[in-house]
C-alpha cells in the first residue's frame, strides 16, 4: 500500500468495539510514532497523556459529551484516549512566534495530532480527534495543572464503522503553482462559459 492508498483508508471513526482492548504494545508504538514529530525549532510544546483506565478513560469521555447538542456520543466505546496539553515553546520558537505573530506551539500540536491518527490507522486501530470537551473537567480529571492549555483528545480503539468515501474539495481549488489561486476564476469562467453556451441555443 503507497502512502496516498494509506492516508486514504484513515477516517475519523466515531463507533468502536467497546469489548475489545487495544494491546499496550501497540500504544506503546503510537506514542513512541507521535514522539518524532517535527515541531518549530525542535521545542517539541506537548505532553501526551494517555488514559486506559476504564473508569477514568469513561469519565475523560463523559467531559467530552454534550447531550444537549448530541455531540460525541461515542466516545466511551473507545478503550483508550490520548489527551494533548501544551507546554511551552523553547526560546527559539518562543521569540520567532512572537517576531511572526504565528502560534507556532498549536502548530505543532495540530502535526503530532495527525502522527498520532496515522500511527493508530497503522496499527489497524481507528481514532477520532475530539477539540469539544469540557477543559476544566479535564484538568481536574487528569491532574493537569491549571496554566496549562488542554487542546486535543485523540479517541482510538479498534472501529466498527465501514470505510466511507472522503469528501473532499477538489484539488485545484486547493493547491496552486506559482501563485495564489483558489479554482473561483476558473469557477466563474466555466460559470460563464455555460451561459453563453445556453444562450446560444435560443438565438
Amino acid at each position: 500500500m503507497d502512502f496516498l492508498e494509506f492516508v486514504s483508508t484513515r477516517q475519523s471513526d466515531r463507533a468502536f468495539d467497546p469489548g475489545r482492548q487495544v494491546e499496550k504494545e501497540k500504544i506503546d508504538r503510537i506514542v513512541a510514532a507521535a514522539r518524532m514529530a517535527p515541531s518549530a525549532c525542535n521545542a517539541q510544546p506537548w505532553h501526551l497523556i494517555v488514559v486506559d483506565d476504564p473508569e477514568l478513560k469513561n469519565r475523560v469521555a463523559d467531559a467530552t459529551s454534550a447531550r444537549a447538542l448530541g455531540m460525541n456520543h461515542f466516545t466511551k466505546q473507545a478503550p483508550v484516549h490520548i489527551v494533548l496539553v501544551e507546554e511551552k515553546v523553547n526560546l527559539a520558537s518562543g521569540v520567532g512566534g512572537w517576531v511572526k505573530q504565528k502560534d507556532y506551539a498549536q502548530m505543532d500540536l495540530g502535526i503530532i495530532a495527525a502522527h498520532i491518527a496515522l500511527a493508530a490507522h497503522a496499527e489497524g486501530l481507528g481514532s477520532c480527534i475530539l477539540g469539544w470537551f469540557n477543559e476544566a473537567k479535564m484538568r481536574e480529571l487528569l491532574s493537569i495543572p491549571e496554566s496549562k492549555r488542554v487542546w486535543l483528545d485523540i479517541a482510538i480503539g479498534y472501529s466498527v464503522q465501514p470505510l466511507r468515501q472522503k469528501k473532499r474539495k477538489p484539488l485545484q481549488e486547493v493547491v496552486s503553482y506559482n501563485g495564489y489561486s483558489n479554482g473561483q476564476k476558473n469557477k466563474r469562467q466555466n460559470i460563464w462559459k455555460e451561459i453563453r453556451n445556453e444562450s446560444h441555443r435560443f438565438t
